[in-house]
């Protein structure tokens, strides 16, 4: 039987881990702390190609392809696991505040019909707005618990705690801060921290991100709402992600309250309701950008993969990348 190690177990590498497995390959994970702990924790889980591609066309075919994907993945994912993952497809709202903000819209639904992205006019609260019948929720923690769960079951050694310090030459293996492992292949899918394991990887670099949680009544959104960099969804529970920022602070993961005050403040204008509450939680998360879009596919002519650098969209792109990953393996 083929071996390959994998360097990070967030959602992109636990669903390419999955993927392999069903191929016959015998999967090993490495994760510097808990699994699915950095991004995948973070995020928020829209699945929403209308809010995040505008121009870029192969961007939004990978996304469409996903997002295309995402039911079937998940009652996959449910069936095997025997867990509950909360999906949703209700599609989003994106608000513009004034004249200039409609006209821009207008020109971006343009541009995205032409790439397959579906809108249409509406109205919210009085502003123009367009709505994405299309886009999608899901809860990234109750999918990668169901990932953790199936790989575990399908024998995939996870471990966590065990940071990969560099790619062994032409890929033969991983050296780690506690031993040196062989494989046939290694897949590093280490989010902001991939590009360090190996010489020659396109650059990473961490762009951080607050959010925030307030519990509001069960079904009070029955959508996403946004407006430029700030958008509005809620979880079966009640739950209400308000996001978000894109800051340059490097690998701190320190909440900033003057950052989070801000976000209070934009996701109070879409529901005036969220000025009178307070949150019950905040936190930040850092996304792995790239100057080249995802990262994908095998490094050169040596035994290395990568699936790094989705930037905001790790959640959404999940299931298309472990397919791609697992279709270029082939079965072990």
């Amino acid at each position: 039987m083929k071996t390959v190690i994998i360097a990070g177990a967030g959602i992109i590498g636990l669903a390419s881990a999955w993927r392999l497995a069903q191929r016959g390959w015998r999967v090993s994970v490495f994760d510097a702390k808990g699994a699915a702990g950095e991004a995948s924790w973070a995020g928020a889980g829209m699945l929403a190609p209308g809010g995040e591609v505008d121009s870029d066309v192969a961007l939004a075919k990978m996304a469409l392809r996903s997002l295309g994907m995402y039911p079937e993945f998940v009652r996959e994912l449910e069936e095997e696991s025997g867990l509950a993952v909360e999906y949703r497809k209700h599609g989003a709202i994106e608000v513009a505040m004034d004249d200039a903000c409609a006209e821009a819209l207008t020109q971006k639904a343009v541009r995205q019909f032409a790439m397959g992205i579906a809108s249409e006019p509406c109205r919210y609260c009085g502003w123009e707005a367009r709505f994405y019948p299309d886009d999608a929720i899901v809860d990234p923690r109750t999918v990668t618990a169901a990932l953790l769960t199936v790989c575990r079951r399908r024998g995939i050694e996870i471990r966590e705690h065990e940071p990969v310090t560099e790619v062994l030459e032409n890929g033969s293996g991983i050296r780690t801060v506690r031993n040196e492992y062989r494989s046939d292949r290694v897949l590093i899918a280490a989010g902001a921290w991939s590009a360090a394991l190996l010489p020659g990887l396109p650059r990473v670099f961490p762009v951080r991100g607050h959010l925030l949680c307030f519990q509001m009544e069960p079904g009070l959104l029955t959508t996403i709402v946004r407006s430029g960099h700030t958008y509005l969804l809620q979880r079966e529970s009640g739950a209400l992600i308000a996001g978000s920022s894109m800051e340059d602070a490097g690998f701190d993961r320190m909440v900033n309250a003057a950052i989070a005050e801000d976000i209070h403040k934009r996701a109070a204008k879409l529901l005036p309701a969220l000025a009178r509450t307070k949150p019950i939680d905040q936190w930040n998360g850092l996304r792995p950008a790239t100057d080249v879009g995802p990262v994908l596919g095998q490094f050169g002519d040596t035994s290395v993969w990568t699936a790094y650098g989705h930037f905001r969209n790790g959640i959404l792109l999940a299931p298309d990348t472990a397919q791609t990953i697992a279709d270029q393996f082939g079965a072990a």
